[in-house]
């Protein structure tokens, strides 16, 4: 049996371990502190049988209280699908001014229509929605079918070139695939067209190219070139292009007439979101 050895000035025995002189006490844990930790096991005890720790007591997850986290989400989410549905058949009566002049529909309308933006538009628009090579930024003040919210709405809901009996159309003519203008005054027309927007074409005879304008393209450009929304006609003075505004790319359209497709969205999503949808894309700063 190992000699107990008790320290001199305080009266209470050692463990036996030493580091440089200095040996360990053997002080009992205050009991405050046991009576805590003792608690504490119990506690933990306790709640493994009480709430869902221990499978197969009362069922599979639920513990003797019956409780259940995942009825408890379910029913948050639920909870949250009312309050969303209640918003919802709020939007579904307002017209689109009064979306945007009551504030707790204009947030809900916001959220819905980001979220429904990056599901469905973001692949072709981008998630900043600025666009790319055919497909049209929507930050900047340029719409080919007009910018208001119902505008917006209605190109949302019927698309273009697409499925539905009322989408919107226009067919600009294959000038060149179609053998409308020869390569020369194709080239002529591209140089006053991009004359128009302080742009210039290699070889181009600008007036010779105005005379064609005048005679082709006029009818939905307008003779002002500054397009038509009726006609989905784009404005052809400034120094926004959907297709590129160099010499190959403007030459490049009037040949061949790019006829991009934009999905009708209606019967593919509800009223409610198109409406949300439209609110979103005339929020981000290109609305008129």
């Amino acid at each position: 049996m190992a000699h107990e050895e008790i320290d001199k000035v305080t009266g209470v025995s050692t463990t036996g371990h030493e580091w440089d002189g200095i040996k360990e006490l053997n002080n009992p844990l205050p009991r405050w502190w046991l009576w805590v930790f003792y608690a504490c096991i119990a506690f933990a005890v306790g709640y493994v049988f009480v709430y869902p720790a221990v499978p197969l007591v009362s069922s599979y997850t639920t513990g003797f209280l019956g409780h259940s986290q995942r009825a408890s989400a379910l029913a948050d989410a639920e909870a949250g699908k009312a309050a969303r549905a209640e918003v919802g058949k709020q939007l579904a009566n307002a017209s689109l001014d009064q979306i945007k002049s009551d504030p707790k529909m204009l947030e809900f309308a916001m959220a819905q229509g980001r979220a429904a933006f990056g599901d469905n538009c973001a692949p072709c628009h981008g998630s900043g929605a600025t666009g790319s090579k055919g497909y049209p930024n929507l930050q900047d003040d340029d719409w080919l079918w007009g910018g208001k919210l119902t505008d917006i709405e209605h190109t949302i809901t019927v698309g273009v070139r697409s499925t539905s009996p009322d989408t919107r159309m226009n067919d600009m003519p294959r000038f060149g695939t179609d053998g409308l203008l020869d390569a020369k005054q194709i080239r002529n027309v591209a140089g006053f067209v991009l004359s128009l927007s302080g742009g210039s074409v290699k070889g181009a005879d600008v007036a010779a190219g105005k005379q064609i304008f005048a005679e082709n393209c006029t009818a939905c450009h307008g003779e002002d070139a500054k397009g038509s929304t009726d006609l989905g006609a784009p404005n052809l003075t400034d120094k926004i292009w959907l297709y590129g505004g160099d010499e190959a790319s403007v030459i490049n359209t009037i040949t061949v007439a790019h006829r991009g497709v934009m999905p009708t969205w209606g019967g593919k999503l509800d009223p409610v979101t198109i409406k949300s949808l439209a609110i979103y894309v005339h929020d981000l700063g290109g609305g008129t």
